[in-house]
């Protein structure tokens, strides 16, 4: 008798990826212990990835190529066109991908292992970073989860994301519904992290990684180390764009009225001063718990451009 193995959908957004996506999909390809689908959607690119994809697609009958529906102008919103666009009823899990990395063999066995094993809906895991000279680092995402910090950072990279067919149907039940206000939510992991806490569903963040994570000029959101990415974050934040963001998000999953946001939605002064006292609930690992707590304490005496 044949084994019956997870039916496991990938979603792999891509935008003039031709560098690196060869390899991402190799290493998708090469997955063990699951029957896969690969559904990848192009934002309009001019360096040749729609055709390699579509020879792919030619080639290998697990490769489908969706047609042109861009321009999304970043990959959130390509993300969103997929969950919409692409039936997946059949599916047991569902998995994002970006075009850039290097998935290990089992990445989605060992995801849907732990999704079974603990019981849990979705999936996320550590990775480790590496960089064309050779450097490499292991970015630790698995710090406990605590009470808010899914209103405020993701659970990590979305492409370690693996959901069970229970949380996807009602994810994309809930962005259909909000399908307007979604358009303006840049991080498409941040929204289905919060999402997914939000409205009960258990989530498992994975110490042990199960990729390798490039790191390139290219990446819309890269591993943040270093003095350069700490000051383009503090350029967001003082430009008003990350409270904006948490405000969208909080509202998108329905929790503007709960009383501990109530104290703080509005994000004026005041309020802001009184969110910097719930750093500790706010995010998971110790060293940004303190840096949440003196960017909003100093946001609200120098202000922002939130309006």
């Amino acid at each position: 008798m044949p084994v019956k193995y997870p039916k496991v959908a990938v979603l792999l957004a891509a935008y003039n990826g031709m560098r690196w996506i060869e390899e991402q999909l190799e290493s998708i390809l090469r997955q063990s212990g699951v029957d896969l689908t690969v559904y990848i959607s192009i934002d309009p690119s001019n360096d040749g990835t729609k055709g390699w994809c579509s020879a792919l697609s030619a080639k290998y009958p697990q490769v489908k190529l969706l047609p042109d529906a861009g321009p999304f102008g970043g990959a959130a919103r390509n993300f969103f066109r997929l969950i919409r666009d692409v039936a997946l009823d059949d599916y047991e899990f569902v998995a994002f991908s970006d075009q850039d990395d290097v998935w290990h063999s089992d990445k989605l066995r060992r995801s849907i292992d732990v999704l079974r094993g603990r019981g849990v809906d979705a999936y996320s895991s550590n990775v480790t970073a590496f960089w064309p000279n050779g450097k490499k680092m292991l970015l630790d995402k698995a710090q406990d989860q605590v009470a808010w910090d899914f209103l405020f950072e993701a659970a990590g990279p979305g492409c370690t994301y693996v959901f069970s067919e229970r949380l996807f149907t009602a994810l994309k039940a809930k962005m259909l519904e909000k399908w307007v206000g979604l358009q303006s939510v840049s991080l498409h992991d941040w929204f289905f992290y919060a999402f997914a806490r939000s409205h009960g569903y258990s989530w498992y963040i994975d110490p042990v990684p199960t990729m390798s994570y490039r790191q390139h000029d290219n990446n819309q959101v890269g591993a943040n180390t270093g003095v350069d990415q700490l000051f383009a974050r503090l350029k967001k934040i003082r430009s008003g764009w990350w409270f904006s963001q948490v405000r969208l998000i909080t509202e998108l999953v329905g929790l503007e009225c709960h009383p501990f946001v109530r104290k703080w939605l509005l994000l004026r002064r005041p309020h802001l001063l009184i969110l910097s006292l719930s750093a500790w609930q706010c995010r998971r690992r110790l060293r940004d718990k303190f840096y949440f707590f003196f960017v909003c304490f100093i946001t609200a005496v120098i202000g922002t451009g939130l309006k």
